[in-house]
């Protein structure tokens, strides 16, 4: 089961992931808020509809605000390949390659605990071991480097697949003191009675079964992991085009069939929600790979790759900064309210996304890009 490594062939920087990443980063970061305000009391049944897939689906379903998250965890996967084997190749340790990983996923919870673990309260006892965005990528970022380092391409689908019927086994033949075995609702799972046990009131109101749900999250990423694999494999571009719709084809067929039994549920990072992400992820890979890095066509996509260059940098400081932002806009934007009538909450808000991005633009044509 070791991974033997060839010797990497130099490969060149994929923009697509970068604007892939971007684009991704751009709905966190203002993007939806903005749709939202600008069509905000609109009759139109088009925009109604297009309203509600901005918001996260309560329990079961899918909508495309629910991708936000899966997208950039798979994201971190496609990059592990790339990033992994460039260490690799220039001689570094796996002892000194582990302790970066490590430390890469220390200071993400540390980061998602600043935004929603409560540390800024200074307070030990308000401090929640909570569930974050940022933990569970660092978390499943971590499963997935470790099965890359050490495991055959063979052997990495085949612990992707563990991890996902794994999750499904244990959520539905594990039986919940109250509720018996597979009942696929709130409190009723086994990854909700298991976090309840270890972690109890230290979970605040995030009570999301994540400690069970790191399989699912890494299979997320695995699921990255192998779309990367296929873009550094040395075929044609039609061959890993072929390959990533395939493997994106494939996933939502399973994801879809599986879901008759297994609901698609954001909340519990299902098996089926899972591929389903997955899937679409895949797919949206293979669209700006084809378009970017085969068609060339890149220069409506340099505002994203300017958001995607600094991506956690943009996360932080939306989750940490978004009412200073919007202070700086409404100082501008806020006199012409009394023309711009019910689009002066889009507009302030546009305004808000404008003064991160032109942080974001001032880093990148300085070359600072703040990694972890």
């Amino acid at each position: 089961m070791q991974k033997q490594l060839p010797p990497p062939a130099a490969q060149p920087r994929l923009i697509a992931l970068d604007a892939l990443r971007g684009f991704d980063m751009f709905w966190i970061a203002g993007g939806a808020t903005i749709f939202q305000a600008f069509t905000a009391g609109s009759e139109s049944g088009i925009l109604k509809s297009l309203r509600l897939q901005f918001e996260h689906v309560a329990w079961e379903g899918f909508r495309f605000y629910d991708l936000i998250f899966p997208l950039f965890l798979f994201m971190i996967g496609v990059a592990i390949p790339f990033a992994l084997s460039k260490r690799l190749a220039r001689g570094d340790s796996r002892r000194r390659i582990y302790g970066h990983i490590l430390l890469r996923v220390v200071i993400l919870i540390f980061f998602g605990m600043l935004i929603h673990g409560n540390l800024l309260s200074y307070k030990p006892r308000e401090f929640r071991i909570t569930y974050s965005v940022l933990q569970m990528l660092a978390l499943g970022y971590l499963v997935a480097s470790i099965l890359w380092l050490n495991l055959s391409l063979r052997w990495q689908v085949a612990a992707t697949v563990g991890l996902l019927v794994g999750y499904w086994a244990l959520q539905t033949f594990v039986p919940v003191p109250g509720y018996g075995a597979g009942v696929y609702q709130e409190h009723a799972l086994f990854g909700d009675w298991l976090n309840d046990q270890i972690l109890g009131a230290w979970q605040g109101h995030w009570r999301l079964g994540w400690i069970l749900g790191i399989m699912t999250h890494s299979a997320t990423a695995m699921l990255g992991v192998l779309a990367g694999q296929i873009l550094r494999a040395p075929w044609r571009d039609r061959a890993k085009l072929l390959a990533l719709v395939a493997l994106g084809l494939g996933c939502l067929a399973v994801g879809w069939l599986w879901s008759y039994q297994f609901p698609i549920i954001k909340n519990r990072w299902t098996s089926t929600f899972a591929l389903w992400a997955g899937g679409w992820s895949s797919l949206f890979l293979a669209l700006f790979y084809l378009v970017i890095d085969v068609c060339h066509l890149r220069r409506w996509a340099f505002p994203f790759v300017v958001i995607g260059a600094n991506s956690i940098f943009v996360y932080m400081a939306w989750g940490l900064c978004s009412g200073a932002f919007k202070t700086v806009a409404d100082r501008f934007l806020g006199g012409l309210a009394p023309y711009t009538g019910q689009w002066q909450e889009g507009i302030s808000w546009t305004g808000t996304f404008l003064v991160l991005w032109l942080l974001l633009y001032y880093m990148y044509r300085n070359k600072t890009f703040l990694r972890v």
